[in-house]
């Protein structure tokens, strides 16, 4: 059971409508995760706010949604591992390919590169090495790029720290962890 509550957005104030329903309308739902974000007006445009940069930025969406499943499974957070498994593949990526960045891994050596970054960042707290961050660059990674692998983790934390702090219920296709919790 959730442990805090899911705002209704038929139901809430004018600040909170605007923002689920901008939410409702890329989704055609309204996920449980919003609901429970937008219990704060500000910590829901927040999170919206870094959805949508990221989505304009320069990784490509696919990269985007493999980083976030790698993130979920280390962070046993079951509701963006689902999310983000079902958005992965209607970026393009093939299920296989979910399964292997679930695990951190890619066939894709600039993929691979960018999942074990991503997963330091998590595992040691940010404290990575030159050695870490020109693992990227031998894989032709631009700063810009860099600095987007991480602003997609920072998120990706935030999001995993919501679903498994207050029980969010999964409202996306199950997916079973890799790791145990």
């Amino acid at each position: 059971m959730n442990r805090i509550s899911l705002v209704d957005r038929q139901a809430t104030t004018a600040d909170r409508k605007a923002l689920l329903d901008a939410i409702h309308g890329t989704f055609g739902a309204t996920p449980n995760m919003f609901r429970a974000v937008a219990n704060s007006p500000a910590a829901l445009q927040s999170m919206w706010s870094a959805f949508g940069a990221l989505g304009g930025g320069v990784l490509p969406a696919k990269l985007g949604e493999q980083i976030a499943v790698a993130v979920a499974d280390r962070n046993a957070c079951e509701y963006c591992l689902a999310a983000h498994t079902a958005l992965g593949r209607k970026a393009g990526a093939s299920a296989e390919e979910m399964q292997q960045a679930q695990a951190g891994e890619s066939a894709d050596a600039r993929t691979q590169a960018a999942l074990r970054f991503a997963l330091k960042l998590v595992n040691d707290r940010g404290q990575v090495a030159d050695a870490d961050v020109q693992a990227l660059r031998a894989q032709g990674f631009s700063d810009e790029e860099i600095v987007e692998i991480l602003a997609h983790v920072a998120l990706n934390l935030f999001t995993n720290y919501v679903n498994v702090a207050f029980a969010v219920p999964v409202d996306f296709p199950a997916v079973k962890l890799r790791r145990s919790a």
